[in-house]
């Protein structure tokens, strides 16, 4: 027989058991219900626990992907492919970026040299120093933004400092094919440093007649043995004797142009022969119809003389 006793705050339950008709008791309060609540708490979350490192590791070994599912977890292998990836992708911004800084280098030298072609040789001792530099080391913007994944966002950066260097390519394949075809062109001085204008293009008088006569080029007076320069790339089209002009030479250059070296002491190159711009190719004498040593310098576009100073560069 079963008994059920109920007090304020605890719960007794009695039964009798056997022949002998003993009474057996058990008392509940609040306070042990609470205390084995608490117990059977702490025991299933220890299970789940258990449970849940045990089928991490199972996942981990077996399935990565069952266990990025389960708690974002990478292996180690994964996340040497990842660091992998990153430093891949930095090396190659690395690459890009000291190839482009190559590539404005040389565009810094090609500037040089059309800054040294456009600066007449009389004023070159004047040109300001340039090599002054200077203002604070500022790193390109590089910024992430936050919500790009950390590879996309390198990607980004490789792409755009590809589209940057392609840009500075072309840029300075251009000023190369510019610098090459100024090369080509009749606008170099022909006389290397002590010289001096004796005469003009244009009418004059003539300097053994006294009458009106056409000059058709610049007198450059300068000391015998002065070296007198190719003032531009081209073919070597006359070397040799002539009554008039003395010791001459002729070039051909691009867009149909040709200059002519007059009055010689020397030759220095034949005919045929492929000449740099301020090569020297003869030496200033005083041969031919001359009055004392000098240059007579030519310029001829297709068969018409011009102005040999309206190739020399400006000066401002």
């Amino acid at each position: 027989m079963h008994v059920c006793t109920f007090y304020a705050g605890f719960m007794q339950l009695m039964w009798v058991s056997g022949p002998t008709g003993r009474v057996r008791k058990i008392s509940i309060t609040l306070r042990t219900v609470s205390i084995a609540v608490g117990i059977l708490a702490a025991l299933l979350i220890a299970a789940g626990g258990i449970l849940h490192f045990v089928g991490l590791r199972i996942a981990i070994e077996a399935r990565p992907e069952l266990a990025r599912a389960m708690g974002g977890v990478l292996t180690q292998a994964e996340q040497d492919e990842i660091e992998k990836s990153y430093k891949e992708r930095l090396h190659l911004i690395q690459e890009k970026l000291q190839a482009t800084s190559e590539e404005i280098i040389q565009i810094q030298k090609l500037k040089d040299r059309f800054m040294e072609m456009a600066t007449p040789s009389a004023v070159k001792s004047q040109v300001p120093n340039a090599n002054g530099k200077g203002g604070p080391h500022k790193l390109p913007d590089m910024s992430v933004k936050r919500d790009i994944p950390l590879i996309d966002a390198l990607d980004g950066s490789l792409q755009d400092i590809s589209e940057f260097k392609k840009s500075v390519s072309e840029i300075n394949a251009l000023w190369a094919k510019q610098l090459v075809w100024l090369n080509s062109l009749p606008t170099g001085i022909p006389v290397k440093d002590n010289y001096s204008l004796s005469s003009g293009f244009g009418l004059r008088l003539d300097p053994f007649l006294h009458t009106m006569a056409k000059h058709e080029g610049l007198d450059f007076s300068a000391p015998v043995g002065t070296p007198i320069l190719a003032s531009a790339a081209g073919v070597v089209s006359r070397s040799g004797w002539d009554s008039q002009y003395g010791n001459v030479v002729e070039i051909n250059h691009a867009e149909g142009f040709k200059t002519r070296y007059a009055h010689a002491s020397q030759l220095l190159v034949r005919v045929g022969q492929t000449v740099k711009r301020g090569e020297i190719i003869a030496k200033v004498g005083s041969t031919g119809r001359s009055t004392g040593p000098h240059l007579h310098y030519e310029v001829i576009k297709a068969g018409t003389h011009i102005n040999p100073a309206n190739m020399f560069p400006k000066v401002r």
